[in-house]
């Protein structure tokens, strides 16, 4: 008989006792399901024999890259080879306990290897079970392969994020992952509370595409009222380069840009007409920001930010993740979290916010391929000897190193 899990929520962890099965691969799918083990959850991944793919994306150390150690701390790793009859099996069963099911399959694929929502929650009807895609489950672009850079260039982000050399971008980290994977976390969370009143679960479909879309907030109504053409919103507001370094300058409302003018000993910008409002600073910002750029030449960052800050203008120093890591109110206030994870060594990440406690650093490091495999199945009822069995057919596979025994 399946090891019976009794639901013991706290503040520091109100997931304690929920089984989470995480098919996903990459980051989004990872990612939900590592938030939900931040929180308490027991959090199986399920791997194929080749391991998840994020595993292989960048530098590899030991069996991880940066990607998969970061998006899978607090995991346990179940390898199960779904192209084998006894490994969807395997999988049907798991499902059959468990409260969350997250896949990140192209859609209809989970169906087809018999862990489709439809089929599993005939037996388990709280199940809550999420799927990622790059498009959704339906509409003309759901069959469509997706990715990080294909969200945000189909969203709109790319063409909102122009540099200087006037080429549209991709921002310069996966955003469309990160934010898809908290957008359903917040969903699986919603669900969860719905699920203790009205008892069942529920499909859920969340996309990269709509998440990062989501991103914009009132980009698309700017676009439409605005005709196409929308002004830049709070000119001159900004990156600014400075004798040693770069800052970021920002404005919210018109009595800062007053008292920008005076901090940087010009107060002919903020008499000039020119530049009287925010909507006549936007139509005349290639009059104003190079005179910006010239003054911010002149003294360096530390100078700029003492005078600014002393104005209460909004600016701070533009840091590298590095420098980020090490800054003096990041360590004061524990921003980022590490853990030793074998065969790579510390493994640094911003922590989570809005948890309860310091419960993040307990987090087990993210595992190595099948490194749990016995434990999890031993759990769930299987006799070692049908475990061995299934190793046997390569239906299961164990990681070296891991308990056999």
């Amino acid at each position: 008989m399946p090891v019976e899990r009794k639901l013991s929520p706290t503040h520091d962890a109100p997931y304690r006792g929920l089984r989470v099965l995480d098919f996903g691969q990459g980051i989004a799918s990872p990612y939900c399901a590592m938030l939900l083990g931040v929180y308490g959850a027991d959090v199986i991944k399920v791997e194929p024999p080749e391991g998840d793919w994020s595993r292989y994306l960048g530098t590899t150390y030991g069996s991880h890259t940066t990607l998969s150690a970061v998006y899978n701390r607090g995991k346990r790793s179940l390898c199960l080879d779904m192209k084998h009859k006894d490994g969807v099996a395997v999988a049907e069963m798991l499902a059959r306990d468990c409260d969350v099911l997250i896949e990140g399959f192209r859609p209809g694929v989970a169906a087809r290897l018999g862990i489709g929502y439809e089929d599993l929650a005939r037996e388990n009807p709280g199940l809550i079970y999420l799927s990622v895609s790059g498009f959704g489950q339906s509409g003309p672009y759901s069959k469509r392969p997706g990715s990080d850079s294909v969200a945000q260039a189909f969203s709109g982000l790319v063409s909102i994020n122009v540099g200087n050399d006037k080429t549209p971008h991709r921002v310069g980290t996966t955003i469309s992952d990160v934010v898809t994977g908290v957008y359903a976390f917040q969903a699986i969370a919603t669900t969860l509370f719905a699920r203790a009143t009205v008892g069942t679960g529920r499909w859920i479909d969340v996309n990269l595409s709509q998440s990062t879309a989501a991103l914009l907030g009132h980009k698309v109504a700017e676009h439409i009222l605005e005709g196409g053409a929308p002004r830049a919103l709070n000119v001159p507001a900004g990156s600014y380069q400075t004798s040693d370094g770069w800052m970021m300058v920002t404005l919210v409302n018109e009595p800062q840009y007053k008292r920008l003018c005076a901090a940087i000993d010009r107060d002919d910008l903020a008499s000039d007409p020119r530049f009287a409002d925010f909507a006549g600073r936007a139509d005349t910002a290639d009059a104003l920001i190079p005179q910006m750029r010239e003054i911010f030449l002149t003294q360096s960052t530390e100078a700029w930010l003492a005078r600014l800050h002393a104005a209460d203008i909004i600016a701070e120093r533009i840091l590298n993740p590095g420098e980020w890591l090490r800054n003096i109110h990041v360590e004061a206030t524990k921003g980022a979290v590490c853990q030793d994870t074998p065969g790579v060594g510390p493994v640094y990440a911003p922590r989570t916010p809005g948890i309860a406690s310091l419960s993040e650093d307990r987090l087990c490091p993210a595992p190595d391929v099948g490194q749990d495999s016995y434990a999890v199945l031993m759990e769930a009822g299987f006799e070692r000897g049908a475990i061995n069995d299934l190793v046997k057919t390569g239906a299961v596979r164990q990681a070296k190193g891991g308990a056999a025994s």
